[in-house]
């Protein structure tokens, strides 16, 4: 339904520097699928976002929508926003205080220039459209007497009127508070499942990225770092970017004592002890690599278990009851890392136990491909 190619933006600031805020993106967005941008401010993803859709005029490559070029800088081709067959739903809602909730919704029917629509084609499409999101009755009411939550959902209502071929999303739910923001999610996944309506979502929200999609583009520096589906790009990280910036983790600095396996997997040296892992990439013996474990895949126990493989001895320095998980600082030679256990595993502040990091939890990075691309110059994302 999507297809992005070589995509590149750049901009002049007011000093006149260059700035790179997409350098050479490309991507794919098959039918009825939802790929968030996801990355931190100024890597490029609304850019990218904001050149689908038509605002903005990138400098170079091609965007195909179901099939129709809508920007292909080698034959010229720049189709107008109002005619690439989008529906979007900005950040700040952009809705019209002095309208009620049926106009703000009917207002895309009514300034369409492909076609026009009759009284009763714009009655049943935003009838439609209400019932969607869940507003249903709400038709005459002012949308300034909307909540937070309501006023997401009429922007939604308005971005679906249409029946848009894809649907861009960029930020909506930063403005809600968390409770709202969590509900919001589920609205947003139900819409998209009961639809099957391509969506190209954007955020800064891990949370939101890996709850709603169905792959995840992370973003650096006007780059795509990573794609895949949220387990993979959350437990199967390709850099120390990508690992850092998706929740929290842990990094043990090593050297591969023995070259990958049959099974991709190998023994890394570390301070404490070798560690057996698996490779985000192929790595050579005496290669310098990172260790990422997730807090919540390191396991703590007060008997050394049978199998000693990756079990070192530490001692719990401090810990923070979360109610269904606690947090831990175990000191382990001099250094600390973080395990997020179950209530059940209750040690007390001092206690010495065993650390146990599961093989198939360890990931070594050989290469850091997040920073390299950020140590370009000019790629500095906008």
């Amino acid at each position: 339904m999507l297809t992005i190619e070589s995509l590149k933006k750049t901009f002049i600031t007011r000093d006149g520097a260059k700035v790179a805020a997409v350098g050479g993106v490309s991507l794919e967005v098959d039918q009825g699928r939802l790929l968030t941008l996801l990355g931190p401010s100024g890597c490029g993803k609304t850019t990218t976002l904001r050149s689908v859709a038509g605002l903005e005029k990138p400098d170079s490559g091609r965007i195909v929508i179901d099939g129709e070029a809508v920007f292909d800088s080698t034959n010229g081709i720049n189709v107008p926003a109002n005619r690439r067959g989008i529906g979007m739903v900005f950040q700040s809602y952009a809705i019209w205080p002095h309208m009620t909730v049926f106009e703000n919704v009917a207002f895309p029917l009514r300034v369409a220039q492909d076609r026009r629509y009759s009284r009763a084609e714009i009655e049943r499409a935003v009838a439609r459209a209400l019932d969607m999101v869940r507003l249903s009755g709400y038709q005459s009411r002012s949308s300034t007497q909307l909540s937070g939550g309501q006023q997401q959902r009429l922007a939604l209502a308005r971005g679906l009127v249409r029946e848009p071929k894809l649907l861009l999303l960029d930020e909506p739910l930063s403005n809600l508070d968390a409770k709202l923001r969590e509900q919001m999610r589920f609205e947003l996944k139900r819409l998209q499942l009961e639809l099957g309506i391509t969506t190209l979502y954007v955020t800064h929200d891990q949370a939101e990225a890996l709850a709603l999609s169905d792959e995840i583009a992370v973003m650096n520096a006007g780059h795509v770092i990573q794609r895949g589906t949220p387990y993979d790009i959350y437990h199967r990280p390709n850099s120390e970017f990508v690992a850092g910036f998706l929740g929290s983790t842990n990094f043990l600095p090593g050297k591969v004592e023995s070259a990958m396996g049959a099974d991709g997997t190998g023994v890394v040296g570390t301070p404490h002890g070798p560690v057996k892992c698996s490779f985000a990439r192929s790595a050579a013996a005496r290669q310098q690599v990172m260790i990422v474990i997730r807090p919540e895949d390191v396991q703590l126990a007060a008997e050394a278990p049978v199998d000693t493989t990756n079990t070192f001895q530490g001692r719990i320095a401090n810990r923070v009851f979360l109610g269904e998980v606690i947090d831990y600082l175990v000191e382990v030679g001099g250094e600390e890392l973080r395990v997020r256990a179950r209530p059940e595993w209750d040690f007390n502040i001092g206690t010495p136990v065993h650390i146990i990091l599961p093989p198939a939890k360890c990931v070594g990075i050989s290469d850091d491909r997040g920073a390299a691309v950020a140590r370009q110059p000019e790629a500095v994302g906008a």
